[in-house]
């Protein structure tokens, strides 16, 4: 099964050399510099790339529930969208640095909204550098605005109390996407509380790339994950909605499609004093 969500640089390249227009959206992002995006786009880019700030637009603040990164609401990612020319029909590829979590969030959330053609650049900006691809500097003439019209794929997301029914009964199954360390309770660097959430089986995201950072193919990807059903459905999340989108990138590069995103995840259930708590490695 060839990819469909992942695109190589000499695949990109092929596209764009033949007149094709892709919607090439920058999410360069580090949790620990704000500015670090904007200043790496500053610096170079692809050529005709907009910049997406990751923090800003692709999350809301958080509230007393929802998660360390809220999704924003349909409409006002929608109108970002088509600010940028981008409507549900546009082909989009997304990049960051490497392969990370900024440009599966980027490619979720579009998927989630009703787009159909989004990908996400395989080894990102270091391997379009590496390969020799065209950078600029100078920020991307602004799209002719489009209509993207919202139309959210209510089987990409699940809330709190479908998670809840799920580590219940197990009629879904859970997939953390935390290291190993998080998901055993033994550390919990960025939330107040340490464990996971019952039931959930552990996946760590990084395991979805080789030793280089690369995307492992569709078949080693149906093999990491060859004890989950490919039919029934699974829940998958991380901390705060955002590692847990390679994990759903993955799942569905392995063939998987039936899969869900608590957005909220890990800080959002453990928001709610009654949600029980696991710790231990299984």
């Amino acid at each position: 099964m060839a990819s469909t969500n992942v695109v190589s640089v000499e695949q990109l390249r092929n596209r764009l050399e033949s007149g094709e227009r892709i919607a090439l959206l920058d999410v360069r992002f580090n949790p620990k510099e704000p500015a670090y995006g904007r200043e790496a786009y500053t610096k170079g880019h692809l050529p005709g790339a907009a910049f997406i700030d990751f923090k800003a637009n692709l999350t809301d603040p958080a509230q007393e529930h929802g998660g360390r990164s809220p999704l924003p609401a349909p409409e006002r990612l929608a109108a970002l969208f088509g600010s940028l020319g981008i409507d549900r029909e546009t082909a989009v590829v997304a990049y960051e640095d490497g392969n990370g979590p900024a440009a599966s969030r980027l490619w979720w959330v579009l998927r989630y909204l009703g787009a159909e053609r989004v990908q996400v650049l395989d080894g990102g900006y270091s391997a379009w550098t590496a390969a020799g691809g065209a950078v600029e500097a100078e920020p991307a003439a602004a799209a002719a605005p489009r209509e993207f019209v919202p139309s959210p794929r209510a089987g990409w997301l699940a809330g709190v109390e479908e998670v809840r029914r799920a580590s219940a009964s197990g009629e879904a199954k859970l997939v953390d996407s935390r290291d190993a360390a998080q998901f055993a309770g033994r550390e919990a660097p960025f939330d107040p509380v340490a464990g996971h959430i019952p039931g959930a089986s552990n996946y760590f995201w990084k395991d979805a790339l080789e030793a280089d950072g690369a995307w492992k193919s569709p078949e080693q990807l149906r093999e990491r994950f060859s004890d989950l059903p490919q039919s029934g459905e699974i829940i998958v999340y991380c901390g705060s909605g955002i590692s847990a989108t390679p994990n759903v990138l993955a799942l569905h590069e392995a063939g998987y499609e039936n899969v869900k995103l608590y957005a909220g995840s890990w800080s959002d259930w453990i928001s709610y004093e009654e949600n029980p708590i696991a710790t231990g490695d299984k």
